[in-house]
């Protein structure tokens, strides 16, 4: 009897214990089953003759739910069926009047809009890889983008006009066939395709134009955002687009909820983790062109949206609308995304209401992921042991000077300790392989690193410095171009940026480093946005910086814009300011020196220029 009444208090007390000596455990435990059932609903795809696609599943929804709400955008709603029906027009169409086969690609340039989703299912349903154009490009980058993916055939929004004819006398050189979503156009090299979509049949094309399809065959591609030079065409296999598009149903949206998606369709965020994340649950999306802050709660509340999506910068730019007393009004219960940082979360959090964020870690070509499933504030992952055998990562050590990870004596990397940053490096395997980018073979190598632990192995690199911390929780550091050295040290430039932006006064920061003739390295500088109705007040800032960050990476130099250039997804570019670096000869904007003497930053003149570069004026 005692013995029974040990094991009976050993079993009421062992999740006590658990929760005290392994506070993540049960978390864990779930994550770990979740990863389970998409492991064994993925070799269920794979093995299926055809291979089992994102099509496949809308296709079955439609056959569940036809009458289902699938879109809602600008006050019109299109059923499951009726965007079946919609995207077989467009199969049909495009069938009759291009001469495309199954694995040919042809390249979409249009905005968020619902034609965007049906003419990605149509070319789906012939078999043909789709590139997703960057609707904000143009001219050498278009037609850059254009070629990376040897798309034959170009299709575009009718308010992209404009952009198409600028590349227009390229496109005809290389004949390619050019549609515009137009009832007609009389331009010479264009052809107004709206007319010929209407004429044709709604009934679905035969099922073996894309009877060819596999798990590994390319879906999409997919362009990175090209903040230090030209995107490159990321290669989207079914296999890659499953993975991308699981997010949703690991973090626990169902097939009862309404999301809210305002990020570009043609990046991986929008595309993968939202649409098609969207598609595999079943649910509605309620679309937008663009992201509106004014309009962001007004949406979700009129159309009762459950889930929202989010890039960090998204976050941080509701945090900063007027207080309103609507502000905890609204059914959203989630937000999932990448990028938000801790303090943004934290006021998010205060200020919206206690709903779960479910903050994820991955590249659009990378092969390796990571979801703060415990949702801890200011991580971007977890990790456990059997996610590591799943996906072998490391983080190792990075020598930001010489740009390139540091080797042993045997010619090997070195991982850091735990707590310490690192390069995140991913090995490549046949279980997580890297594609690379369509077209480039010098930039697919440019990401492996071999020879990392052992002769012979190959590993994805990441570009991200991260670290881990002892409870298993993966924190990001910053980008290893966005890392410079100056005076011996490493300055991570995000570290920096949220100091600055933390000021009242100032509303965002873009830091980089920028080279000083007669110094080693790169020296910080800052281009920051003011907030509305502030000044510049140069002796705060320098307190600031005095008070928060060493000498080394406090900014030499500041630049104030008007607005601060970033990518349709909110990242900063920074190729051009780091160019054009803090010469007033060359800068229109206001620049600012930092003066130690004076515990201020003063107006940046001709004459500081001209003492720092002759070496008059030590830094």
């Amino acid at each position: 009897m005692s013995v029974f009444l040990t094991l009976l208090v050993g079993l009421v007390l062992l999740p006590v214990l658990l929760r005290l000596c392994f506070p993540y455990f049960w978390d864990d435990m779930r994550y770990v089953l979740q990863m389970v059932k998409v492991a064994l609903r993925l070799r269920r795809y794979r093995s299926s003759d055809p291979c089992y696609t994102i099509l496949d599943c809308f296709l079955d929804t439609v056959k569940r739910n036809p009458e289902k709400k699938f879109l809602i955008f600008e006050g019109e709603s299109y059923s499951y069926a009726e965007v079946d029906r919609l995207s077989n027009k467009v199969s049909n169409a495009v069938r009759a009047f291009c001469s495309v086969k199954e694995g040919d690609t042809v390249a979409l340039l249009l905005g968020n809009e619902p034609s965007f989703v049906w003419f990605w299912l149509g070319l789906s349903k012939l078999g043909l890889t789709v590139s997703l154009l960057n609707h904000n490009i143009r001219s050498k980058s278009l037609l850059h983008c254009f070629n990376c993916c040897g798309a034959s055939v170009l299709i575009a929004g009718e308010d992209l006009r404009d952009a198409v004819e600028e590349v227009l006398p390229v496109l005809k050189e290389q004949k390619v066939m050019v549609l515009l979503l137009a009832d007609r156009c009389d331009v010479d090299g264009i052809i107004g395709f709206n007319e010929k979509i209407k004429a044709a049949s709604d009934k679905p094309p035969p099922i073996s134009l894309r009877s060819n399809v596999t798990i590994k065959s390319p879906a999409l591609y997919i362009y990175t955002s090209g903040t230090t030079g030209l995107p490159k065409a990321a290669v989207i296999s079914q296999e890659r687009m499953w993975l991308a598009t699981f997010f949703q149903s690991m973090c626990g949206v169902t097939s009862d909820d309404i999301i809210y998606i305002c990020l570009p369709l043609y990046h991986s965020s929008g595309f993968l983790m939202g649409l098609t994340g969207a598609i595999e649950r079943g649910i509605t999306v309620v679309l937008r062109r663009k992201f509106s802050a004014s309009q962001f709660w007004n949406d979700c509340r009129k159309h009762n949206v459950t889930v929202i999506q989010y890039i960090g910068e998204i976050m941080r730019y509701l945090c900063n609308t007027p207080k309103s007393e609507n502000d905890r009004v609204h059914k959203v219960r989630m937000a999932i995304g990448n990028g938000i940082r801790g303090d943004t979360w934290e006021e998010f959090l205060r200020r919206f209401g206690d709903l779960c964020i479910c903050e994820c870690y991955g590249a659009t070509e990378g092969n390796v992921g990571f979801v703060n499933y415990a949702g801890k504030i200011g991580a971007t992952g977890r990790v456990n042991a059997l996610l590591k055998l799943a996906m072998p990562f490391a983080l190792i050590k990075y020598n930001t000077e010489n740009e390139e990870p540091v080797r042993d004596s045997r010619g090997f990397c070195v991982e850091v300790p735990t707590g310490e940053t690192g390069l995140m490096v991913s090995k490549i395997t046949k279980q997580t392989p890297f594609r690379g980018y369509a077209n480039s073979p010098e930039q697919t190598e440019k990401k492996k690193l071999r020879n990392v632990f052992v002769k012979g192995d190959i590993y994805y690199n990441s570009g991200d410095l991260m670290k881990i911390d002892e409870h298993g929780f993966v924190y990001f550091q910053d980008r290893i171009g966005d890392t410079f050295r100056w005076k011996g040290e490493n300055v991570a430039t995000s570290e920096v940026s949220d100091v600055l932006i933390s000021m009242d006064l100032i509303e965002e920061a873009n830091v980089y480093g920028v080279k000083v003739p007669g110094h080693e390295g790169r020296t910080g500088m800052a281009a920051l946005k003011l907030m509305e109705g502030q000044n510049f007040d140069g002796a705060a800032v320098f307190e600031l910086m005095e008070n928060l960050l060493p000498s080394y990476a406090r900014p030499r130099f500041i630049r104030i814009q008007e607005a601060l250039n970033t990518t349709s997804t909110f990242k900063h570019t920074k190729k051009m300011l780091v160019e054009e670096g803090f010469d007033p000869n060359t800068v229109r904007d206001q620049l600012y020196f930092l003066l130690d003497a004076k515990k201020t930053y003063v107006p940046m003149t001709h004459d500081i220029f001209n003492s720092i570069k002759d070496g008059q004026l030590k830094l």
